[in-house]
């Protein structure tokens, strides 16, 4: 990509270009915002560092590329973690200025940024690439701040101090010393006070007079003053105030280091510097559906589309699918608008709105128009809908048009309030996958992490690596223990829950290597996390494996954790005991048998939290259906199709075997926050009459327990796949149940 690099001159600033050199982009300009007054030094800003902007008007030469500036206009007007446009904020000024070198140079497509830890300043920046559609590029995003500086200075940048704010650090002493000599020093400053050794707190700012980026000069200063801004005794506060410079031709030819001189974009700007003036006028104009359009959908909505909601007063999930689609509808596009238009009018029915959505699986029938998709999805889930964080998503091909149902199916899982806490990193760094758009990394709310669906992605380059299935396992779960790491837990202490996609493009022969790697790598981070007092351990999880037609970008696997983050960082988690004195139920004519223990998984965080994997095989059917009849049934062979009336009995064993275990550990369906049944394509019995079957098992169990509360919709999920099971080996269930509940 085609880069314009946010400049301060500091170390980060010049590092962060390096690091975009070195994953393949090109340095086409440099942006910087300076005061409005010359004479001044340092302003009282939230978002730039100004100390030393007398000498960034050479960074231009010393590099060869233009370098365009602002004076900065606005104040930090909106103080607020989350930016939103705000006139007079100096975050447009910002704007501004990148608005301008796109204009000057139309190809530059991306952002570089030396955000380390600054999550004020990194959301700004996305705010402000997310207006020009501009990429954010923060390749220092939360990488461990000592091998960060040990690395600079390896790498050549020569950089002086040039403000000091902490305590150990004295103006007189530590300003215009380069950094690398100051580098032991600040590291024993870390074991004393605890101050950040890259300067990300405030401690000091540097400007950086030469890199190997500085292809033809480099700056010398010739001379400076001191300037005091407080002389507390314990963190005095001072800035360099230069004097005099000069530049310091370099002899070698630029063509020898590989970075190019110049740009063929504006080679003919070269060394130019560009003073940005004017206003912003430019605002976006908000997307809208006409009146016919919305009237198309509803009308679409009222004659195919489906609704489940489950009943949990705190969080609930709402399902939203078409049905008989492929010969009524005008494909994909049209399909997901109507399901997203009939999700939207649920929402506002129960005084709720897209804000309130904590995370939404998004599942499509044909991954080849997944751009489509996204397209589509953006109109309707947007950041201004949400200003409390956008909801985390995972997406997934599945064979929907082969069971009658529409080419888009959506569950989404809703918040009664907004405490939800939402970590969204667009900016593509080394860090973990960007989500660059409206969904999030992960969101938090009642204590559960719902983390978005992770892939294989080399997050620096955001390609899938290589290596294959279990390549791409391993990398997707270092990429969720990164996200993880954020809300201070681990998957491999505090998951509860394992959903993983495997592809139908990972060959048949990979995929019992994927549990063996995914089993591996959780022991071995269970050991890292032994040690680390703070990480709230729970049960052990529970895993299941699903086999779809497709992932995007033909990865392999995706993963899905679920995990248990406690307010209260002393709480204490274990299972549950059975309740023995509670009288177990036995509807339809089952009753207890040891062999029932083998058909669930399940996770329980005493008195909060209930999470289960109900598996249903070939010889499970021959029992239940054994069982419930009285054995009449046992010579007869189930090996083919099975029949709707053996179905039947299947699904009664679900939704009995499931009661039974919501007694045992002293929960009530009301509880539940979602509840998933998958089915194979391969079943052969029509989903309508799938959803016939548990429908009347739940009527049936209402009438004969009041344990449960039905409604005109339906409180499950009907989700077409191609396998599921507990194991990636033997993804051949002839029903999957994945449940989750918490209390209130």
């Amino acid at each position: 990509m085609n880069v314009v690099a946010l400049v301060s001159g500091g170390k980060d600033s010049c590092y962060a270009m390096m690091k975009c050199m070195e994953y393949g982009h090109q340095v086409v300009a440099l942006a910087n915002l300076m005061p409005a007054d010359d004479s001044v030094d340092e302003l009282d800003s939230y978002m730039y560092q100004t100390v030393g902007h007398q000498i960034i008007v050479s960074y231009a030469e010393c590099m060869g590329v233009p370098l365009f500036r602002r004076r900065i206009q606005g104040s930090p007007r909106h103080q607020k973690l989350g930016y939103r446009m705000t006139p007079g904020d100096e975050v447009e000024d910002m704007f501004i200025l990148l608005n301008e070198v796109k204009r000057h140079i139309p190809s530059v497509t991306a952002v570089s940024s030396g955000a380390i830890a600054s999550d004020y300043q990194r959301l700004r920046v996305e705010s402000v690439c997310s207006r020009l559609g501009l990429v954010s590029l923060a390749y220092l995003w939360k990488q461990d701040q000592s091998l960060l500086l040990q690395e600079m200075m390896m790498n050549g940048i020569v950089a002086i101090t040039v403000k000091v704010a902490a305590m150990g650090l004295d103006p007189r002493k530590h300003l215009g010393k380069d950094i690398g000599f100051l580098k032991s020093y600040l590291h024993k400053l870390k074991e004393l006070y605890g101050i950040n050794v890259c300067g990300e707190g405030g401690e000091y700012e540097t400007l950086t007079l030469d890199c190997p980026l500085f292809l033809n000069a480099r700056i010398v200063l010739d001379g400076f003053k001191i300037v005091m801004h407080s002389s507390e005794a314990v963190a005095p506060v001072g800035i360099l105030h230069p004097l005099a410079f000069h530049l310091e031709n370099k002899a070698e030819s630029c063509s020898s280091s590989g970075i190019d001189k110049t740009s063929e974009i504006c080679k003919e700007k070269v060394g130019l510097v560009f003073e940005v003036q004017g206003d912003c006028l430019h605002r976006p104009e908000a997307t809208c559906q006409s009146a016919a359009e919305v009237t198309k959908l509803d009308e679409v909505a009222e004659r195919r589309l489906h609704i489940s909601r489950t009943k949990n007063h705190n969080t609930f999930s709402i399902c939203c699918w078409l049905q008989d689609s492929c010969e009524s509808s005008a494909g994909l596009q049209e399909d997901l608008e109507a399901v997203l238009r009939k999700i939207e009018l649920k929402l506002v029915g129960y005084g709720f709105g897209w804000e309130n959505v904590v995370y939404i699986h998004l599942y499509i029938a044909d991954m080849n128009k997944f751009s489509i998709v996204n397209e589509t999805y953006v109109r309707y889930i947007t950041q201004e809908k949400c200003p409390f964080g956008v909801p985390s998503r995972s997406t997934i091909e599945l064979p929907l048009l082969q069971v009658g149902l529409g080419s888009a199916y959506i569950e989404v899982l809703v918040a009664n309030d907004q405490s939800k806490r939402v970590l969204h990193v667009q900016s593509i760094s080394c860090w973990a996958p960007s989500c660059i758009g409206p969904y999030s990394q992960a969101t938090l709310y009642k204590e559960i992490l719902h983390m978005a669906g992770q892939l294989g992605l080399d997050p620096p380059t955001m390609t899938i690596c290589g290596g294959g299935a279990t390549a791409e396992l391993e990398q997707a779960l270092e990429n969720s223990e990164a996200v993880a790491t954020c809300f201070n837990c681990s998957i491999s202490t505090s998951a509860l829950l394992f959903v993983v996609y495997c592809s139908t493009y990972a060959p048949s022969s990979e995929r019992h290597r994927i549990q063996d790697k995914q089993d591996t790598f959780l022991k071995q981070m269970r050991l890292f996390q032994s040690d680390k007092a703070s990480i709230v351990k729970v049960p052990d999880p529970i895993f299941l494996y699903v086999l779809v037609p497709d992932l995007p970008k033909r990865a392999h696997v995706e993963i899905k954790p679920i995990l248990y983050v406690p307010e209260d960082a002393d709480v204490t988690t274990g299972t549950v005991q059975e309740l023995s004195c509670v009288r177990m139920p036995s509807y339809w004519g089952f009753q207890h048998a040891h062999w029932h223990d083998s058909c669930f998984q399940k996770c329980v965080v005493h008195g909060k939290i209930f999470a289960v994997i109900l598996c249903i095989t070939s010889e499970d059917v021959l029992k239940i259906c054994s069982e419930s009849l009285g054995g009449d049934e046992g010579n007869r062979d189930y090996q083919n199709s099975f029949q709707e009336e053996q179905m039947e009995r299947v699904s009664r064993f679900c939704i009995y075997l499931l009661d039974k275990l919501y007694m045992q550990d002293n929960f009530s369906w009301d509880d539940t926050q979602n509840l998933r049944f998958y089915f194979p394509t391969s079943l052969g019995v029509p989903v309508e009459a799938l959803s016939l079957m548990l429908t009347n098992a739940f009527n049936e169990l209402a009438e004969m327990g009041q344990r449960v509360k039905i409604g005109e919709e339906p409180i499950f999920n009907l989700v077409p796949v191609l396998g599921a099971g507990r194991s990636a080996t033997s993804m051949d269930n002839i029903i999957t149940c994945e449940l989750f509940a918490q209390k209130a």
